[in-house]
């Protein structure tokens, strides 16, 4: 009876809207077919998270901002067969942005701080880099915060006029001192102040599913806290590299940071996910 009132809610969660995401900076979910038992899926060998839908499997595939357009492979396993599929990898341009900071501290590093960052990265490498297979998301997720984007997933960034990394996320415009809520149920597995970010929190929600919220004026959790979706985790600042009062929220997949507004119903621009969608990505060849 728990499994099967637990098929039900899959079936009609809106997992996240999908049609046309298969792109530089999205997710292609490629449908690996019927097993015995859950596969493994790997992508570039790193493990990718598989979701089961109507009786057959769905690998969940973050494509990275600097992935190379074309036909991408991937392997299904199980105990008794190993079998190979394929998936294309669509073009998709991204503007650019010019931000003007009053200082160049966070433009120009010095020793200190850019020691500092490179301290900060190689954490948050570590964890983007693992697959807890102790927690699993439906990746229906909530909005961590009501507002307006003030800027999009991917843009070329200018700080001061030099030419800095992609944006890694959404900023959602909204008042100091707004709640912060978890997009989906997990584990607080960063909670820190970072040079750049700000006071930052990273919730890993299982297999390869991080989601990232910075500028943070105030935390309400603490690393090690399970949350569940919906849950306040701190509040709407302007700390770090921040010209006003945002949330950044960032969604990353397999080591992948991709556009929050696939997973986000609030925000997302395609249609909602349907047992069509499945069928028109995924092909063995």
């Amino acid at each position: 009876m728990k499994n099967y009132l637990k098929l039900l809610f899959l079936l009609s969660s809106t997992l996240f809207a999908i049609e046309n995401s298969s792109y530089i900076g999205g997710v292609a979910v490629v449908d690996v077919g019927v097993f015995d038992e859950k596969p493994k899926v790997f992508y570039k060998t790193k493990e990718a998270k598989v979701i089961e839908k109507e009786g057959n499997y769905f690998a969940v595939i973050g494509i990275g901002l600097s992935e190379k357009v074309g036909k991408k492979h991937i392997v299904a396993v199980s105990h008794d067969k190993k079998l190979d599929f394929y998936f294309q990898v669509k073009s998709k341009s991204y503007k650019k942005e010019y931000i003007k900071l009053k200082t160049n501290k966070r433009v120009t590093l010095s020793k200190k701080n850019l020691a500092r960052f490179h301290k900060e990265k190689a954490k948050t490498k570590e964890l983007l880099g693992s697959f807890n297979k102790t927690l699993s998301s439906d990746l229906n997720f909530v909005t961590p915060v009501h507002g307006r984007i003030s800027s999009v997933f991917g843009k070329r960034r200018y700080f001061n006029k030099k030419p800095k990394a992609p944006h890694s996320g959404i900023d959602i415009a909204a008042k100091r001192g707004t709640p912060i809520l978890a997009a989906e149920s997990g584990i607080v597995a960063i909670q820190e102040e970072f040079f750049f970010n700000g006071n930052t929190i990273y919730l890993d929600h299982g297999e390869g599913i991080v989601t990232i919220y910075c500028h943070m004026s105030k935390f309400e959790v603490y690393e090690g806290d399970f949350v569940n979706k919906g849950d306040v985790i701190g509040y709407v600042g302007t700390t770090g590299r921040s010209t006003g009062p945002h949330l950044h929220f960032g969604v990353v997949l397999n080591s992948k940071a991709v556009d929050p507004k696939i997973f986000v119903n609030d925000y997302a621009t395609t249609s909602k996910l349907s047992r069509s969608s499945f069928s028109q990505i995924g092909s063995e060849k």
